[in-house]
């Protein structure tokens, strides 16, 4: 089988895209594109066996009807920079192959992610892990900002201080706050890069690590084009609804009460808005250059 070579994928080789204040996400490294999943699908060997049209068409089946292992020939590796709290939120897709730098062997840098304004935000009534979307005042957002900064910059000048004690790297780095900035070689297939992409491209996922996807995901078009749009069209522009969630929409459909009540009422209801406003899978613009 031909090694892959896709020239919008070498064109962005080693090119950092800014990601936060001083996160950054860079290809290293592919194997395989479009024409893997389909040389895989197909167990063929070499290219020009089918049209592109024709490859489309097999690639967007495959989506469609879920047959994943195809997917999985094309790998991506990615050099990441990101802050701890985010990284936390990454390593919970445990199907990545990752290398993470060591605050025991390494002297960690003095680089902290710190909110923008606009970012300061309170905590949402409705739901325990997210924000409020509603402004917060000028004056209470510099405060946040400033306790953050404060914070940050004692942390780090103790653990500059343990460290001119002679103090282990391991025992002086444990005060460090999760604003501290790390960075990792992340290897992962399509596939899966697919399902990370799914959970943190959604609305309900944390702002920062949503800037982290939405950088990646414009990675991964560039690699595998075809498998992009299959995946936008099928998973990131689709709404998946529950056996009970059926039950509730036929009843709509017989113009009754939908009958669902409390945190099932308001994922139901989500859903039938993002239909409605056709915003499902909407993919908005990185802050990073891209």
């Amino acid at each position: 089988m031909a090694h892959i070579v896709v020239p919008t994928a070498e064109e962005i080789l080693d090119k950092e895209y800014l990601v936060l204040d001083h996160g950054f996400v860079r290809l290293v490294d592919y194997l395989g594109g479009d024409s893997r999943i389909v040389q895989a699908a197909r167990v063929s060997y070499g290219p020009g066996t089918k049209t592109v049209r024709e490859d489309a068409a097999l690639i967007d089946y495959l989506m469609s009807h879920q047959h994943t292992s195809p997917f999985e020939q094309v790998i991506l590796t990615f050099h990441c920079k990101m802050p701890i709290f985010v990284a936390r939120q990454w390593i919970r897709h445990r199907s990545a192959r990752v290398n993470e730098i060591s605050g025991r062997y390494s002297v960690m840098a003095d680089e902290f992610y710190v909110p923008a304004p606009e970012q300061i935000q309170r905590q949402s009534k409705d739901n325990r892990q997210g924000r409020d979307p509603h402004e917060v005042p000028a004056e209470l957002r510099q405060k946040v900002l400033d306790i953050i900064i404060q914070g940050q910059r004692a942390a780090y000048a103790d653990y500059q201080s343990l460290l001119a004690d002679d103090i282990a790297r391991e025992l002086a780095r444990i005060n460090l706050p999760l604003s501290l900035y790390t960075q990792w070689y992340w290897q992962i297939d399509l596939h899966n890069l697919f399902h990370f992409l799914e959970l943190r491209l959604d609305a309900h996922a944390q702002w920062e690590i949503r800037e982290y996807a939405r950088t990646i995901a414009s990675i991964t078009q560039k690699v595998a084009p075809l498998a992009f749009d299959a995946f936008t069209k099928h998973v990131l522009n689709s709404v998946r609804f529950s056996g009970v969630e059926l039950t509730a929409l036929a009843r709509l459909l017989e113009g009754k009460e939908h009958g669902l009540t409390g945190i099932q009422r308001v994922e139901f209801e989500a859903k039938l808005q993002k239909i409605k406003s056709a915003e499902c899978g909407q993919i908005e613009p990185s802050t990073g250059a891209f």
